[in-house]
């Protein structure tokens, strides 16, 4: 018979400072490192034990003995289950001075990099409402609060539509109304489970794989459009009259899809979108450029935020109207049109074809004839045949995943000796992993972290390197 593993608590920590990921810290007299999941510097605190190690541990509060002064009440009604907004009971002001220090650290600590001194991290305005895009999820496994478990769940609804809870990939918060995404975000999704609940439509169970209802996403610009995507199981009669009532109660909406998802995860960028009504795509715009954006487009989810980061990126790239410019992990392309305007040639590749037809795309849109957009693996395709063939980049700007650049990537950079690259991360660990690699011939001149996801931990950060 299987042993249960005996529950260890630590009592009375007391939390020094936060560090990656979003979680707090502090150093125990062994010298081993406890990382605190919903902790903030000055607290005092119990924690249970999620993960033990022998230099470090993970933990997650289960009381806090003595608030920090910097601990404010979270705003949203559903924070203390659902993972979207984990610092919302830091004020924003410490936010950016936490994640200031993150980028900081990454640099000198993973990277082990001699740094300038970072430039003030551009804060966001709003810090509500800012997301274009959001993925709700249903599921016939509500998580239950306390006062539901206590109350009895003889007879509760237990479907939901909403987000994950972290850790749990079949458990969903039910969100009644939530802060990242403005518009009809909110009243879409509550009218969409409304009609679900009255009309008895199943919702999904990931552990069964049965059911009817999904995902349901919502993307919105600052232009005021509006795209829905309905994900279901199957094609059933109960498709249509859900699409038409969602029409009905919203003829506001620009663009209306549906998938059908059979497969056992949720992915839907190797399954076809049908566009049920409209023309199938909105528009968004940053500064004088418009995209469009189709169901399985990659872009920015901070619209407003966006316009900073590509500013800075343009303001790093210090172009005079002559170069040309590397674009890699170009997605959409939005940087590369963002510099285009301002250079005599950009060439960007994406391993997304999607993502490069809609480049391609608003290139065109724009009249922007100096721009040229290459499908495929940028490990594979960024060789000497490429630059042979596109000349040689004055600029590079590189915008990877959070996991960075592949080993391979950053050999061919070092070899091309590029004059200056800008670097922009989602991740200032891999980034400062990647960066450590090209410190043999660079020397990092400016660094910009930009906030674009207010209340939690994740952090945009522009590097500018020159070649030594």
């Amino acid at each position: 018979m299987r042993r249960r593993r005996k529950t260890k608590i630590v009592r009375n920590v007391v939390v020094s400072r936060m560090a990656a990921e979003g979680k707090a810290m502090c150093k125990q007299e062994s010298g081993k490192v406890l990382f605190i999941d919903g902790a903030v510097p000055g607290d005092v605190v119990d924690v249970m034990i999620t993960k033990n190690k022998k230099d470090y541990a993970v933990s997650k509060v289960i009381a806090v003995k003595t608030p920090s002064a910097e601990r404010i009440e979270p705003f949203c009604q559903h924070f203390e289950w659902c993972g979207g907004c984990k610092w919302q009971y830091l004020n924003y002001d410490k936010q950016l001075e936490y994640k200031q220090g993150i980028v900081k650290e990454a640099l000198e600590r993973v990277g082990k990099l001699s740094i300038p001194e970072l430039l003030p991290i551009l804060k966001a305005d709003p810090i509500t409402y800012y997301r274009n895009k959001l993925e709700f999820t249903f599921s016939n496994k509500k998580w239950l609060t306390q006062s539901e478990i206590e109350n009895g769940t003889k007879n509760l609804n237990r479907n939901a539509l909403g987000f994950h809870i972290p850790g749990m990939f079949d458990r969903i918060v039910d969100i009644e109304h939530c802060y990242l995404q403005g518009g009809l975000s909110n009243d879409i999704r509550n009218a969409v489970r409304d009609y679900a609940l009255e009309n008895t439509l199943t919702f999904y169970d990931i552990r069964q794989h049965t059911g009817f209802l999904r995902n349901l996403i919502v993307r919105t610009s600052t232009l005021g459009e509006t795209m829905v995507i309905l994900s279901v199981a199957e094609h059933t009669e109960a498709l249509f009259p859900i699409l038409d009532f969602l029409l009905g109660k919203f003829p506001e909406i620009t663009s209306l899809h549906y998938v059908i998802n059979p497969k056992k995860n949720d992915t839907l960028f190797d399954l076809e979108i049908v566009t049920y009504h409209g023309r199938g795509y909105i528009y968004e715009k940053l500064e004088s450029l418009t995209y469009k954006i189709s169901p399985k487009s990659f872009f920015q989810t901070n619209s407003t935020q966006a316009v900073k980061l590509y500013g800075v990126v343009r303001d790093f790239a210090q172009l005079q109207g002559n170069e040309t410019v590397y674009d890699l992990y170009t997605g959409t392309g939005s940087i590369g049109l963002f510099l285009a305007q301002h250079c005599a040639k950009v060439v960007g590749i994406e391993e997304i074809e999607a993502a490069i037809v809609d480049a391609r795309y608003n290139a065109g849109l724009n009249d922007i004839e100096n721009a040229f957009f290459y499908a495929g693996d940028v490990k594979k395709m960024l060789d000497q045949d490429f630059v042979a063939q596109h000349g040689m980049p004055d600029l590079l700007v590189t915008d990877p995943p959070r996991a960075g650049m592949h080993p391979d990537v950053v050999k061919q950079i070092l070899n091309m000796e590029v004059p200056r690259i800008v670097y922009v991360s989602c991740n200032p660990v891999t980034q400062a992993r990647d960066l450590q690699l090209l410190d043999s011939k660079y020397t990092i001149e400016k660094i910009q972290p930009v906030d674009m996801f207010p209340h939690t931990s994740h952090i945009e950060n522009v590097v500018l390197l020159q070649l030594t």
